[in-house]
């Protein structure tokens, strides 16, 4: 539950053949179709209801079966957001545009791999469980349990004894931001419908037109009207970025002139020609919005609209240069290059942020166009190659060389921090669970899962490339199934190829036919007195055995101790036999800052990283300039 340099490919050559070992993403690439099969089963681990009989995740069953009931309306079905037991209307809305929208861009390619079909089952849980969501126009139901008394215990699903108490939004109690990524999970899912179950497709579009009206007309935050929500899943953004949102998904869906005018005569008011964002997500919508409309413009459709959807592109590409380090304001990023937003959850803005790039990357390839950055033009390969940095990264090329998806190559989170995972399956023991019996039991168990949770992504590393694989470490460990949503696109992409048709053209879906992490010994090394104005401390922070050798991961921070600004840094290191994350290496051998800083102001720190089977390297100031 949630509480933006790629890297150097030789710098992790290196790495991999001192350690002896030859990884499957040197040896001709990360496997993305298995990435990409894993991925998708995820979902059947997070399903809530009754379980149907192709469920490919054989140790989860039945659950949710009364959900609803005390309501009065039938709300068995939809998916557990991550790690818990509660359904979450609005990340659970995202997940299933985010699906859809992978699927609208590259279904081809996940036909060719065999996973389209499993992808849509995917979505039509979601859609299912929405459809029932949403029984009357102006009716909403946004959340079956809540977090408070759902965190109380750890019980696997198919136990729960908490409430299931639904709550729900409606013309005196409205939620615009609800309705609205609700309305765009409908007009989104009916676009992957519209060639293999039509019917289905126009159900999903009636209520996505109803949804959207309810959204505008009734305008208010949901987590006004859903307080228990606001713990979990606060509405930070407001709810006028997916008011823009849905409208751009019924335009796309339907074709209707009308979401299209509401984009261009609202796009001031409602901040989509405004906002400037180095994130996307559940909550923040408007980076999605602006590459949606950007396509529209380049596919043609901007009529008299061209000039205001010519502002939403101009923030959709500054989205763009901010992940690549080519804006004025650029994402903040791990010495690894992972993009980084927060230590919780912080994957869900990586595989969000690559989607982005990957399907602009194809948009400005079909329109023969490039991306124009404050440091100038960038060629869309650029684009899709940084999202490849960021999906290997997940998939292991990082300095723990850990990937950050469950069950996908040797060194994966073995503790995850997802309650079904963790406890023994109910088809192999099926004696109860109570609510606080679980904790005792399982919760604190110092082993590995005894089911393994296929294809989740989890939470992730922090700002300096360090995880911990423990289950009370819910920031790193959780799984969520917005994390996994928009990755699908990228692993089909990467694994299939452009597919050969033009994205600014009408798509048209085809029928589905153990980690070592031990510290060494080693005393922290200083190798800079106190008095100097610049300090370089370094230490080991993690160890493994490879081939008969110990491979070491040394932290170095350097510190500004000066009460001036730092300007022109320049390092030397020496006796170094691995990579280095963190330092820009200049063609005289020295290094400086990386790429996304230019300066270190007084009394603040830098931190690199490097991996090599010796003892620390010697690191020194070569010079700087004071400021």
């Amino acid at each position: 539950m949630v509480k933006l340099v790629g890297l150097c490919s030789m710098a992790i050559t290196t790495l991999f053949l001192l350690m002896g070992v030859v990884p499957l993403a040197l040896a001709g690439g990360h496997d993305y179709g298995d990435a990409l099969s894993k991925s998708i089963l995820f979902f059947e681990a997070q399903r809530s209801g009754y379980l149907p009989g192709n469920q490919r995740v054989k140790w989860r069953g039945n659950s949710g079966l009364y959900d609803g009931k005390s309501n009065g309306v039938d709300l068995v079905g939809g998916y557990y957001d991550a790690g818990d037991n509660v359904k979450f209307g609005l990340p659970m809305a995202f997940t299933v545009t985010m699906m859809s929208w992978s699927i609208m861009e590259y279904g081809n390619q996940m036909g060719s791999s065999g996973e389209l079909s499993h992808a849509m089952e995917a979505v039509k849980w979601g859609t299912d469980y929405l459809i029932k969501a949403h029984p009357q126009p102006h009716v909403l139901y946004g959340e079956v349990g809540d977090g408070n008394t759902d965190h109380y215990c750890w019980q696997r699903p198919e136990d729960m004894t908490t409430s299931r108490y639904a709550y729900r939004i409606d013309q005196n109690n409205p939620g615009s931001d609800l309705a609205g990524e609700t309305a765009a999970a409908m007009a989104a899912a009916s676009i992957v419908f519209h060639r293999s179950n039509p019917a289905y497709s126009r159900e999903l579009l009636s209520h996505a037109y109803q949804l959207f009206d309810f959204a505008d007309k009734y305008r208010g935050k949901y987590d006004s009207s859903i307080t228990v929500a606001q713990k979990y899943y606060r509405s930070v953004s407001g709810y006028a970025d997916e008011l823009l949102w849905a409208a751009a998904w019924l335009y796309k869906a339907s074709g209707n002139e009308y979401y299209l005018d509401y984009l261009g005569k609202n796009g001031d008011a409602l901040g989509g020609t405004g906002w400037a964002m180095t994130e996307f997500g559940w909550d923040v919508k408007y980076a999605g919005v602006q590459t949606l409309v950007a396509k529209f413009l380049m596919g043609g459709k901007g009529g008299s609209h061209a000039q205001v959807f010519g502002k939403y592109q101009e923030k959709a590409e500054s989205f763009m240069c901010s992940c690549l380090g080519k804006s004025n304001q650029n994402v903040q990023k791990t010495p690894g290059g992972l993009i980084y937003k927060q230590r919780w959850n912080n994957l869900q803005f990586v595989t969000s942020a690559s989607f982005l790039l990957t399907v602009y990357s194809d948009y400005l390839t079909s329109a023969r166009r490039s991306l124009h950055c404050s440091s100038g033009s960038v060629a869309p390969s650029e684009l899709l190659a940084f999202a490849k940095s960021q999906v290997d990264y997940i998939l292991g090329d990082n300095p723990r060389a850990t990937s950050y998806m469950v069950g996908y190559g040797n060194n994966y989170p073995q503790q995850v921090h997802h309650r079904g995972s963790s406890i023994v399956s109910v088809k192999v023991n099926p004696s109860f669970v109570s609510c606080r019996g679980g904790y005792a039991t399982w919760f604190s168990r110092k082993a590995s899962d005894p089911n393994l949770l296929d294809g989740a992504i989890v939470g992730g590393p922090d700002a300096y490339d360090n995880f911990a694989d423990h289950r009370d470490n819910y920031e790193q460990t959780e799984p969520a199934t917005y994390n996994n949503a928009p990755l699908l696109g990228v692993l089909a992409r990467l694994h299939g190829g452009h597919g050969g048709y033009n994205q600014l053209l009408p798509v048209e879906i085809p029928v589905a036919t153990k980690p070592i992490a031990a510290q060494p010994k080693s005393n922290p090394v200083k190798e800079t007195s106190f008095e100097d104005p610049v300090a370089v401390e370094q230490k080991p922070t993690s160890s493994w055995e490879s081939n008969g050798r110990t491979y070491y991961r040394y932290s170095v921070v350097v510190t500004n101790k000066s009460g001036k600004m730092i300007k022109n840094l320049n390092l030397s290191i020496s006796k170094l036999y691995g990579p280095v994350w963190g330092l820009t290496k200049s063609p005289n051998g020295s290094y400086g800052f990386p790429n996304w800083v230019s300066t270190l102001p007084a009394g603040k720190s830098m931190e690199f990283v490097y991996i090599h089977s010796a003892s620390p390297a010697d690191v020194s100031i070569s010079s700087y300039t004071l400021a």
